[in-house]
């Protein structure tokens, strides 16, 4: 097994302690450096030297997902209870997920629905409609050895009107080692971006 206990995200009682100490031979408080960093990828990406214009009626803002505590690091979560969290060894982003995650689903969805994407926090730059969310999983579940990213979109239109949707993709059978996990991590935020991707082509 190769977890690294961090610290967890809720207060184990007292009888919890005992079984949690059974995992101190794959999970360790250490900080050493990791060999390579994980990225996120997109499987589409808009050929150089593309441009596009619109109004601000016409362009989409895609806003950073808010996390909860467990992602807003540079490491990956592992469920190991329904009770317990810790992160997997050598597993370690490039930068945090929110802003990876952000920038691949505005690649997403410009190359899908060719409109013009803002994704940048310049507040000058404005646009009518926009898309935010909430990043609630991207991580590991150590009970059935599987990654999942489940994201729930909020898309507000021009008129005002906001609409949500939750969106998710899981790919089962990954080995709990960080090149593994990586891999489909990008796997399935690809698809998840692809999903929000056809949502706003709507």
């Amino acid at each position: 097994m190769m977890i690294r206990r961090a610290k967890t995200l809720v207060l184990l009682a007292p009888a919890l302690l005992g079984s949690s100490m059974l995992l101190t031979g794959c999970i360790s408080l250490g900080s050493e450096p990791p060999e390579s960093l994980l990225n996120l990828t997109p499987t589409q990406l808009a050929p150089a030297g593309s441009a596009s214009s619109a109004s601000r009626n016409e362009a989409l803002a895609i806003y950073e997902p808010e996390v909860p505590a467990k992602i807003d690091v540079l490491r990956v979560p592992v469920q190991v209870s329904s009770t317990e969290v810790a992160y997997l060894k050598d597993a370690v982003w490039v930068e945090k997920p929110a802003r990876l995650f952000r920038r691949l689903l505005a690649e997403t969805v410009r190359v899908r629905t060719n409109r013009l994407v803002l994704d940048a926090d310049d507040p000058g730059l404005s646009a009518q409609s926009r898309l935010r969310g909430v990043l609630r999983e991207f991580g590991y579940d150590s009970s059935n050895s599987s990654v999942i990213v489940r994201f729930d979109a909020i898309r507000r239109g021009t008129d005002g009107t906001m609409e949500t949707q939750r969106f998710e993709a899981v790919e089962q059978g990954v080995e709990a080692r960080a090149g593994a996990v990586g891999a489909a991590l990008n796997r399935a935020a690809n698809d998840v971006a692809g999903q929000v991707a056809d949502w706003v082509g709507e």
